[in-house]
């Protein structure tokens, strides 16, 4: 796969962008981190800066944009949900405007998906979409290198996600495996259930990928052949703690165990886009245990400590892939 031509695109999300150019992405990063690893410098985008928009705090997104920034001789600039107007006394399109005068490009990572689009719309540079409630375009392309590099393939991969799947994350993975041939399988209550509407669209597009999209109640049909298990928090950052309890009894059959992890392939991984709530080491961790007894969360720390799981992989190609996307929509080709 080639590296795509991608200079002056934003990226939103990943249904704007053809198979190919999601899979040139991914090489291009890989291309990166290997030259990462044997301390090649790239700093091949000296003199330009980029800003940083964070409404929703995050660890490994902003570690991961302002080291790929760095790495490719850019300045960063990280507006925290106290440092950015936008929205506020600024409208989001004198914002975008604004910021298209200082940065070479914009990253936004917060709430509604309209709000990173609106950005796009009215800046003259490239606009990136570090989360928002509908999507996670950066964390995909950060799974797809890690599954990559796991199997030596993505096409035919079958990766079954368990628990909330309504937002962001069970969206994006939707997309992406629609993208690029994979089989998804979303496993929930019925009411976790993601957009009927989306779920159709993704399908169409499987169809000519031959991939797959399939929801079920069912745990042990999910895991049933899975190369990836795959989990997230279930509430979501900015929802209100009084959810938990209702949650917590809607999602518990869906916790991933290791007896869940046993009935996947003989070369099944774990992952997950962090953080996880596998133990009593957070301050969430034990407010959880405190309030409903519960030491494990989404997944329990026998799985998440063992050898199949592949979450700090994962978490590191954050970084080589948000530098891909950086990258080439500033203009490098890799060369």
């Amino acid at each position: 796969m080639g590296i795509p031509d991608l200079k002056g695109r934003d990226f939103l999300k990943l249904l704007d962008f053809s198979t190919e150019e999601i899979l040139g992405l991914v090489d291009l990063a890989a291309l990166l981190k290997a030259k990462k690893k044997n301390e090649e410098p790239v700093d091949v985008l000296r003199g330009k800066n980029v800003a940083l928009i964070f409404e929703k705090t995050s660890t490994r997104t902003r570690c991961a944009f302002e080291v790929a920034a760095h790495d490719l001789g850019m300045g960063a600039t990280y507006l925290d949900p106290s440092g950015s107007q936008i929205g506020k006394k600024e409208s989001i399109a004198d914002t975008a405007r604004v910021l298209s005068g200082m940065f070479e490009g914009i990253e936004y990572r917060g709430y509604g998906q309209e709000i990173v689009e609106e950005l796009a719309e009215y800046a003259s540079v490239p606009v990136w979409n570090g989360l928002t409630n509908e999507f996670h375009p950066t964390q995909m392309l950060a799974d797809l290198l890690t599954i990559r590099e796991q199997f030596g393939e993505i096409r035919g991969v079958r990766l079954s996600y368990f628990g909330d799947a309504r937002y962001n994350t069970g969206n994006s993975l939707m997309v992406t495996g629609a993208k690029t041939g994979m089989h998804i399988v979303l496993c929930s209550d019925k009411k976790y259930f993601p957009d009927p509407a989306l779920v159709e669209t993704c399908r169409e597009i499987a169809a000519a990928t031959g991939g797959s999209i399939t929801l079920t109640e069912d745990p042990a049909e999910a895991a049933k052949g899975a190369d990836v298990f795959y989990t997230d928090v279930w509430v979501s950052m900015g929802e209100p703690q009084e959810i938990w309890e209702e949650r917590i009894r809607d999602l518990s059959p869906y916790r991933v165990t290791a007896d869940l992890l046993a009935m996947g392939s003989s070369r099944a991984v774990f992952m997950h886009c962090l953080p996880a709530f596998h133990d009593l080491k957070t301050v969430v961790g034990r407010e959880i245990y405190e309030k409903f007894g519960l030491t494990e969360m989404e997944v329990t720390d026998e799985v998440f400590e063992s050898s199949r799981s592949v979450v700090f992989k994962e978490a590191e190609n954050r970084m080589h892939t948000i530098k891909a996307v950086m990258a080439a929509t500033l203009g490098y080709n890799g060369q």
